[in-house]
């Protein structure tokens, strides 16, 4: 059998030679076809590879009836509708490690020209001064180099670091003193990494939680004379604030590959002399673009002739009469690891899922990777799915248990996840009622009954009269609705929780007040 393959963004010739070696493959080239073009040829082909020009929306995925895989040579699938792929039966595949090193070194080209000057001293030279005083710079040896994100990319920022003698301190979710330790390299808050660094670089994915991370106030922890570098995602770093840092001389310079609008239209950052810029190159060498297409090359090959895929995005299809049984289950799980993730502030080092009840009858797996997703989401972002969470708690040393027990408390099905961290556990359950749709029935030792969506507020608090009543009086001053509430105590003046379900999210300076409230432990927003 021949399977049709269609190309329709630019690829490295190279990057495709494992499909042009492939004897069952035909391979057609098509570049520059129009959306409506594409539509009218997609049902011809078995698999489709693109980069971020092509846009394989919902209409393109229904017509193309043939699809069995769509390859993403790069590592977002933006340009992907990834919910019409998985329910059409179309694995989506990308290569998530293929610009590693291109974009390391990148970050370490930056560093080196922001220390040296070397592009404002380039550009006075070609304008014919000779001026060496005005681009004195700095030894990059013996300094401190804080980097925030310690995944793929950032690992091997960390490691070039270390042979230029930097110092090199690094703050991640995921990473602990032993791990950090092994890379020989030191352990940090975010805090201290802002407090501490001379040099500062971003590599996390943006979300919401990292959206404008280093803002006004990150750089108040700053020391004066503090340079910064983005080559991960614009948006991680607030532009005002960096143009205010800058001019009144906080921040002595910055190397900046990403932006919050590309292509760039407003120049007021770009224009100060102290900064300087590359139009998103990160990726852009001859070997990245050859890798991501070779990795993505060889997963097509691999689902076409039946085989397993090294770098999925999506769920592969699953039998009917699973897929039938455990669905109802998916939201729920996922809510309960987004929770149970809101609700750890440590290190996580180990998850276990416990199942019970009627759910031990079934094939459960699918429901502890989407449990999985739900919690590492959080910090890692939508890249994170069904298919690829295991893989990524692996990378972050995070063990991953799934039980099954006939204890279900009185419920026809109950899902647990409980987390462990150095200090200690904590727990979540919930279950499906009939007519009801999800709910959490248990935080720990307390017992509840919280729909597990919209915006939450969980109070850690001591039982004593009156301490309801001041949050919702505090709250209420703050125009905050509480939609619904659950409490639940261990005993009588012991600890205490309150779940409360409120109509918008709640802002930091009512948070700020609500941690000071009498008898309150601890507090914390979780958003489902």
């Amino acid at each position: 059998m021949t399977f049709n393959i269609l190309i329709s963004d630019p690829l490295s010739e190279e990057g495709i030679k494992p499909l042009r070696d492939a004897e069952n493959v035909s391979i057609t080239v098509e570049t520059k076809l129009t959306p409506e073009e594409l539509l009218d040829c997609i049902d011809q082909y078995d698999a489709l590879l693109v980069r971020s020009q092509t846009q394989v929306t919902k209409e393109v995925l229904e017509k193309g009836t043939r699809l069995k895989v769509v390859g993403r040579a790069g590592v977002g699938v933006d340009n992907i509708d990834l919910d019409a792929a998985t329910e059409h039966g179309v694995i989506v595949v990308n290569a998530p490690d293929g610009n590693t090193n291109s974009a390391a070194e990148h970050t370490i080209a930056m560093l080196m020209s922001l220390a040296r000057n070397i592009p404002q001293a380039h550009y006075a030279i070609k304008q014919h001064r000779w001026d060496r005083k005005s681009y004195v710079g700095v030894e990059l040896k013996g300094k401190t180099f804080g980097i925030i994100g310690l995944g793929r990319i950032g690992a091997e920022v960390a490691y070039r670091a270390k042979g230029q003698r930097l110092n090199v301190i690094a703050f991640d979710p995921y990473l602990t003193e032993e791990k950090a330790e092994k890379m020989g390299i030191q352990y940090a808050t975010l805090d201290e990494v802002l407090e501490k660094a001379d040099f500062i670089t971003v590599h996390t994915p943006l979300l919401k939680q990292t959206k404008h991370l280093i803002n006004k106030e990150a750089f108040a922890k700053m020391k004066t004379g503090v340079q910064i570098i983005n080559c991960a995602r614009g948006g991680i770093i607030d532009e005002e604030a960096l143009y205010d840092a800058i001019v009144q001389k906080k921040v002595a310079g910055a190397a900046l590959d990403v932006f919050e609008e590309e292509p760039i239209k407003n120049f007021k950052l770009i224009e100060l002399p102290e900064v300087i810029a590359t139009p998103h190159l990160g990726a852009s060498t001859v070997e990245a673009q050859e890798n991501v297409a070779i990795d993505v090359s060889h997963d097509v090959i691999n689902i076409l002739n039946g085989g397993v895929a090294k770098n999925p995005v999506n769920l592969p299809s699953l039998p009917a009469e699973v897929m039938k049984r455990i669905e109802p289950y998916f939201n729920l799980s996922e809510k309960l690891g987004t929770f149970i993730a809101h609700t750890t502030k440590e290190v996580i080092e180990e998850v276990s899922i416990f199942y019970s009840g009627d759910l031990t009858k079934l094939d459960v797996s699918p429901l502890t990777r989407n449990t999985v997703k739900g919690l590492l989401k959080r910090y890692l972002g939508d890249h994170v799915n069904d298919v690829n969470a295991t893989y990524f708690a692996n990378k972050k040393g995070i063990t991953i248990n799934e039980q099954k027990t006939t204890s279900s408390k009185g419920f026809t099905n109950l899902l647990t996840v409980e987390v462990k961290t150095k200090s200690g556990s904590s727990r979540v359950s919930g279950t499906l009622l009939n007519g009801l749709g999800t709910r959490i029935v248990k935080v720990d030792a307390y017992s509840v009954d919280v729909v597990p969506t919209g915006h939450l507020v969980l109070v850690r608090h001591k039982d004593q009269p009156g301490a309801i009543g001041r949050v919702g009086t505090l709250l209420a001053q703050f125009d905050v609705n509480i939609a619904t509430m659950q409490v639940g105590r261990s005993d009588i003046g012991g600890d205490a929780i309150m779940m409360l379900t409120v109509d918008r999210q709640i802002e930091e300076k009512v948070l700020k007040q609500l941690k000071e409230v009498h008898d309150i432990h601890d507090l914390m927003t979780i958003d489902l």
